[in-house]
């Protein structure tokens, strides 16, 4: 079976300055990569040279930073942070006249003398000379947008997305089967995981289970799942018509496309109301504030288990990261970052956290989709004992990039500017964090979910009968991950 898909056209990201972290890649039905639900995320570093004494800065007091992942854009973050720099030396530095004579010139040469069509203007060249500064870097997460895409990308940090907003696999038809799906049809079907809450899928009545049978009349045997999500996608006010089978009927459900907010925080009381599940889709101000709201009432209820589920979690704003793990862990580092030039500075833990009393059980659900900030928040939970990560392995970002917009409206770039380290001092890129309860949603059908039950039961709780309270399915993995840090807040 083939791993859950958001469709939706917002990548997640981060601006501003603040560290973002990234995990699973969201695709809305619209803009952004759909196709099947595949999971959509250390070595230990020191300073280099001599030794530095690590300062020590509260997360109240520490920049914006960004860490996330972006699906549809191919980016994706670990940690980053928007920033406003302005060049000191504006122009050809009078000391680099000479080194920047051939820029110049080529320039000049192409301007006047290139016979070609089309003719590119100033402002073209000038941003494919920052594009191919950025590609010479040969850093996936140090990379030039265009003036679109980069507001784009600010625009999906915040939280939404366009498009119709459902996560959706192919399946096998019959229950237990373990046939492979490549495409609808010869016993495979596309099944809705679940209508991202608040989105028009979700206000159309659209639910989990439900099997897309055909879009706009078209029958889909044969049909891949890109296929298929092309066919779903399309401008924000144009509609689509989707046949549905649910149960024994089949009825149809025209849809409009629009952009709407994803909410950060989706909450569930499970186990006879000793459990309260807190499903985390992003990690910025908007997603720790929810959070913090959230955990507030469960405890008034007297719940003293959690399931934080950052599964599908892209990552976001460093503090934030710092905000949500802090309410766990009443002191120490939740992370250190690491320069350019090998000093590190020690991120330390909010004091005023809700649940640090151990008597607060905590699992965290991870796979390969957690990614950047959402592994910030995982691995502090995990070095300082105080959850067991239950899933699968995490993305493995470690790299922090700044996001910078530039002048004149040319766009903006994307640039890692330092690394981080858990609060044992590793750094996972590449590697990402082992869960210490092995489980994998792998082979499931919609609406069940055996990585919660497996946190279920880490809790001492049986099982969530029937369906999932909250799939929480990644999307596939971007094939670009990056890091950014920036100056301006979520």
């Amino acid at each position: 079976m083939s791993a859950p898909r958001n469709l939706s056209s917002s990548d997640r990201s981060d601006p501003a300055d603040q560290s973002i972290t990234g995990s699973p890649i969201e695709a809305a039905i619209d803009h952004a990569d759909v196709g099947s639900v595949e999971p959509v995320d250390g070595v230990e570093a020191r300073p280099s040279g001599r030794s530095r004494r690590p300062r020590t800065i509260n997360a109240s007091r520490f920049g914006v930073f960004i860490v996330v992942v972006l699906v549809g854009s191919a980016l994706f973050l670990g940690g980053y942070s928007l920033g406003a720099r302005v060049a000191t030396t504006p122009g050809t530095p009078a000391s680099a006249e000479s080194q920047f004579a051939p820029f110049w010139d080529v320039i000049s040469l192409i301007q006047s003398d290139y016979a070609g069509s089309p003719r590119p203007t100033q402002d073209d060249l000038i941003r494919a000379a920052i594009k191919g500064m950025m590609e010479s870097l040969n850093d996936p997460w140090s990379y030039y947008q265009q003036p679109d895409d980069f507001q784009n990308s600010l625009l999906d940090v915040g939280g939404q997305a366009q498009g119709i907003g459902v996560q959706v696999q192919l399946q096998p038809v019959q229950a237990g089967s373990t046939l492979a799906c490549p495409a609808i049809g010869n016993g495979c079907e596309l099944a809705i995981v679940q209508p991202i809450p608040g989105s028009p899928a979700a206000l159309a009545g659209i639910q989990a289970g439900d099997v897309i049978v055909a879009v706009g009349g078209a029958s889909l045997d044969g049909l891949t799942l890109d296929q298929v999500t092309a066919k779903i996608k399309g401008p924000t006010g144009t509609s689509v018509t989707l046949a549905i089978q649910r149960g024994t009927k089949t009825i149809d459900v025209t849809i409009t496309r629009n952009i709407y907010n994803q909410p950060e925080v989706d909450t569930k009381v499970l186990a006879n109301g000793a459990v309260e599940y807190m499903h985390v889709s992003g990690i910025n101000g908007a997603a720790s504030s929810q959070f913090e709201l959230a955990l507030t009432g469960a405890l008034a209820a007297g719940r003293k288990a959690i399931v934080l589920d950052l599964r599908g979690n892209l990552g976001g704003y460093v503090p934030d990261a710092v905000k949500i793990a802090s309410e766990f862990i009443p002191s120490g580092p939740i992370l250190y970052q690491q320069d350019a030039s090998g000093a590190q500075t020690e991120i330390a833990a909010d004091p005023a956290g809700l649940a640090t009393d151990l008597s607060v059980k905590v699992v965290v659900l991870v796979d390969g989709n957690t990614a950047s900030a959402a592994e910030i928040t995982a691995a502090a939970l995990q070095s300082h004992g105080r959850a067991l990560l239950v899933g699968e392995k995490t993305y493995g970002k470690g790299v922090v990039q700044e996001w910078l917009p530039l002048p004149n409206n040319d766009g903006g770039v994307h640039l890692t500017v330092a690394r981080w380290l858990t609060p044992n001092g590793v750094w996972i890129q590449g590697k990402g964090l082992a869960p210490d309860i092995a489980a994998t949603n792998s082979g499931a059908r919609a609406g069940t979910d055996p990585v919660l039950d497996a946190g279920l039961t880490a809790l001492g709780y049986p099982p969530q009968p029937g369906a999932a309270p909250s799939p929480a399915a990644s999307p596939s993995a971007p094939s670009v991950p990056s890091l950014l840090p920036s100056p301006s807040p979520s």
